[in-house]
């Protein structure tokens, strides 16, 4: 099944039919996902379902058994890891910062070991990345001083340095207060209105409602409906997935 209605022509991100199974459990069982160029696809479904795992693929965390993930019509599965990673930027549930460098260590640090920058250039790209979260101010903090929604901040502005053409977020408040959920998906939601390209997996329906272009629902390594925010939660087709909100919501 096809998540999405973007036309050829406009797929920035393809999911095609992703196989993966650990042994015996098979993880993902035929996965389809497309994600027009500036779009938002938020995955939702009950743990287990597979959704963080299908993340994973996409940065090539993990090598899928079968399928194929195309970014701009070109399988990154022919890609250096790496390289791949600079363009497929990832945000996960803890923020694995390095406790012992500053704030703005932990951020150019890639960008002089992968990107090659000069250190005058990587410190003026992570500088203007931690305005735009937010935290120009924390730039000589260590990770330890900051709150938990801080330092997912400064997660998201380390990925967005390296200038990905995908951002993807595996439940990246799902470690985080209640209180300092907000400030996160702000960012988000930002970077959602500002074109960029990205698919969070996320349980803030919330969230997927008011800002995600298309919501895929997965259940047992599979993508069961897929539509607009509308329709997803609106008039829900599949009975596992009315099961589902009628869960959540």
């Amino acid at each position: 099944m096809t998540a999405g209605t973007a036309t050829t022509s406009s797929v920035s991100l393809a999911v095609r039919d992703v196989h993966l199974a650990f042994g015996a459990n098979r993880v993902l069982r035929g996965v389809d996902l497309d994600v027009a160029r500036g779009a938002t696809a938020c995955v939702i479904g009950p743990s287990g379902s597979g959704k963080s795992t299908l993340l994973r693929t996409v940065n090539r965390l993990i090598e899928p058994d079968a399928g194929d993930v195309l970014l701009d019509g070109r399988s990154v599965l022919r890609d250096d890891p790496d390289a791949l990673r600079q363009r497929v930027g990832m945000v996960f549930q803890q923020f694995n910062l390095f406790p012992h460098m500053t704030v703005l260590r932990n951020i150019t640090l890639a960008l002089r070991r992968l990107k090659k920058l000069p250190e005058d250039e990587a410190v003026a790209l992570a500088r203007t990345q931690l305005a735009l979260v937010g935290l120009a101010a924390k730039a000589d903090s260590r990770p330890a001083h900051l709150s938990g929604g801080q330092q997912q901040r400064v997660a998201i502005a380390r990925a967005l340095a390296l200038q990905p053409q995908v951002m993807l977020f595996d439940e990246a408040t799902s470690a985080l207060d209640p209180e300092l959920v907000k400030g996160v998906l702000g960012v988000m939601a930002e970077l959602s209105a500002g074109g960029m390209t990205m698919v969070v997996v996320t349980h803030e329906m919330g969230f997927a409602r008011s800002v995600a272009d298309t919501v895929a629902f997965m259940d047992h390594g599979v993508v069961l409906e897929a539509g607009a925010p509308a329709a997803v939660f609106e008039t829900p087709a599949h009975p596992r997935l009315r099961r589902f909100l009628s869960q959540v919501l």
